[in-house]
C-alpha cells in the first residue's frame, strides 16, 4: 500500500524510530514468548545478485537508451543505483553520483574524504573522482558527461535523484536537455529475475514464518506496539533482522495505514498486521487480518467477501490483460456486495495492488487507468480492503510473481480467519 522511500523500510505509519527496540537478550531467546523462542535463522543458502546479472542489466539500460534517446543517466543512492551496481550508499548534503552513459564507462563522485570507502564499494570502478568540500560535486558530474561526449545531449534523471542535486547538474550544462529516466529504469527493473524472484520468496517465506509466530501471542491487554515488538523479535530470530509490521485493533483496523492512537486488544478485537522484510535487498508485503476471540457474523461476512475480492484479482491477473482489470475484478466484488462505489468508503479506498521488488512500492500498479500490459516475470501485491470506518477494516494481502501460465503467490493465502497461514 504505501509509497515512499523505502530504502528504511517499517511499515504503516511506524517508522523504525517509533517502533520498540528489540534487545539483544530478546534476540538471543531470553524472555521472548515461546513461539518465536523456537524459531531459528532461514538465512542459509541465499544467493546474491551476481555480477554478470548486474553486467547484463547495464547492458539492457544502454539498449533502452538509445532505444529512447537518452545519453546518460545520473543515480544517486537507492535501489536504482543497488540494482545496476550492487552500491549501498547513504543520502546526505554530500552528493555521491553515479554517471551511466550509453557509451564508455560508467563513472562515481564521491567526496574527497570517502574515496576509500567508495572504491571499496565499487571496486572495479575504472572512473572514481572526488570533490572536496570546497568545491562543486557538480562540475564534476558534468566534467564526466562532458567526457563522455554527452555534455549537450540528453541526461536522464533517476526519479530517486534529489532536486538540488539534478539542479547543480543542470546548472553546469546548460545546453543540455534533462528529461526522465523511468523508461529505463523501470524498463529493467519492472521484470524480475529467476535470482530476483528467488530473493523475494525467501523474504516472503521469512514474513510468513514471523507473522505466525507473532500471531500465536496475542494475548488480552496487549498494546499494539507490544505486538509489533513481537513481530520484530520474530525476524530478527529468523535471522532478518530489517523486518516489521504495523499492527492496528478494532476500529483502527479500518484505517488503510494505521492510527496513532494508543491502542489496547480485547475480545472481538479485528487485528490488522502489514509488513515485511529484506533479503538481499528484496521485498516482501504481507497482510493478515483476524479476530480475536470469537468473531461476529458481520465480520465473518465481511473477512468472506475480502477474500473472494482478492482471488478475483489473483484470476484476472492474466498475461497480457491490462493491470487496471485485476483492480476492476476485485473492485466488482467489492460493490457487487453494496460497499462503494468506486473509491468510497464504507469499501476499497485505494488500488488493489503495487509492483514490488527493490523498492517496497515500485512500478507498475493494479489501478484504473493502468493499461500496461501484464508480462512474464512483473511482480504485484494483490492486497484489496474493505474499510468500514467506526466498525472495523479487511484486507488480505499476499505478493505475486506472473509466470508463462499466469499469476503465482510467493505465500499461500490464507485459507479463513482461523487459518490465516494456509
Amino acid at each position: 500500500m504505501r509509497r515512499r522511500d523505502f530504502s528504511k523500510l517499517t511499515f504503516g505509519l511506524f517508522g523504525a524510530s517509533a517502533l520498540p527496540k528489540v534487545a539483544a537478550a530478546e534476540v538471543d531467546g531470553c524472555d521472548l514468548p515461546e513461539p518465536i523462542r523456537k524459531l531459528s535463522p532461514m538465512t542459509a543458502g541465499i544467493v546474491k545478485i551476481s555480477d554478470d546479472e548486474r553486467r547484463a542489466r547495464v547492458e539492457k539500460a544502454r539498449r533502452l537508451m538509445a532505444e529512447h534517446g537518452i545519453d546518460a543517466l545520473v543515480l544517486e543512492p537507492g535501489s536504482s543505483l543497488f540494482y545496476f551496481t550492487g552500491v549501498q550508499w547513504g543520502l546526505s548534503e554530500r552528493p555521491f553520483v553515479a554517471v551511466l552513459p550509453a557509451k564508455g564507462d560508467l563513472a562515481y563522485v564521491t567526496p574527497g574524504f570517502e574515496e576509500a570507502r567508495a572504491r571499496e564499494q565499487t571496486r572495479a570502478a575504472k572512473d572514481v573522482r572526488v570533490w572536496q568540500e570546497d568545491e562543486s560535486p557538480y562540475a564534476v558530474v558534468a566534467a564526466i558527461l562532458r567526457d563522455r561526449g554527452v555534455g549537450t545531449g540528453k541526461i536522464g534523471v533517476e526519479e530517486r535523484v534529489r532536486f538540488f542535486v539534478a539542479d547543480g547538474v543542470r546548472k553546469e550544462l546548460p545546453q543540455a536537455a534533462f528529461v526522465e529516466a523511468v523508461p529505463v529504469t523501470a524498463g529493467c527493473r519492472v521484470v524480475k529475475s529467476p535470482a530476483e524472484i528467488a530473493l523475494m520468496q525467501r523474504a516472503n517465506d521469512v514474513t510468513a514464518k514471523a507473522y505466525a509466530a507473532a500471531f500465536a501471542t496475542l494475548h488480552e491487554g496487549m498494546t499494539q506496539f507490544e505486538f509489533q515488538n513481537n513481530v520484530q523479535a520474530a525476524f530478527a530470530r529468523l535471522g532478518v533482522p530489517n523486518g516489521s509490521a504495523g499492527a492496528q485493533f478494532g476500529q483502527y483496523s479500518a484505517y488503510p495505514h494505521g492510527s496513532i492512537t494508543p491502542q489496547k486488544l480485547k475480545e472481538g478485537d479485528v487485528v490488522l498486521v502489514d509488513g515485511g522484510c529484506t533479503v538481499e535487498g528484496y521485498h516482501s508485503d504481507i497482510t493478515r487480518t483476524t479476530v480475536f476471540g470469537k468473531p461476529s457474523a458481520r465480520q465473518r461476512q465481511v473477512w468472506d467477501l475480502e477474500k473472494r475480492a482478492q482471488a478475483a484479482a489473483f484470476g484476472a491477473a492474466r498475461v497480457g490483460a491490462p493491470c487496471e482489470s485485476v483492480d476492476a475484478a476485485a473492485r466488482k466484488v467489492i460493490t457487487d456486495a453494496g460497499f462503494g462505489p468506486d473509491y468510497k468508503v464504507p469499501g476499497l479506498p485505494h488500488r488493489t495492488g503495487h509492483g514490488i521488488g527493490l523498492d517496497g512500492h515500485e512500478w507498475t500498479n493494479f489501478v484504473r487507468g493502468n493499461t500496461t500490459p501484464i508480462q512474464p516475470g512483473m511482480c504485484f501485491s494483490d492486497e484489496p480492503m474493505i474499510a468500514i470506518y467506526g466498525e472495523f477494516g479487511i484486507r488480505l494481502e499476499d505478493c505475486l510473481h506472473i509466470t508463462e501460465d499466469g499469476p503465482r503467490f510467493f505465500t499461500e493465502p490464507a485459507v479463513s480467519m482461523d487459518r490465516l497461514f494456509g
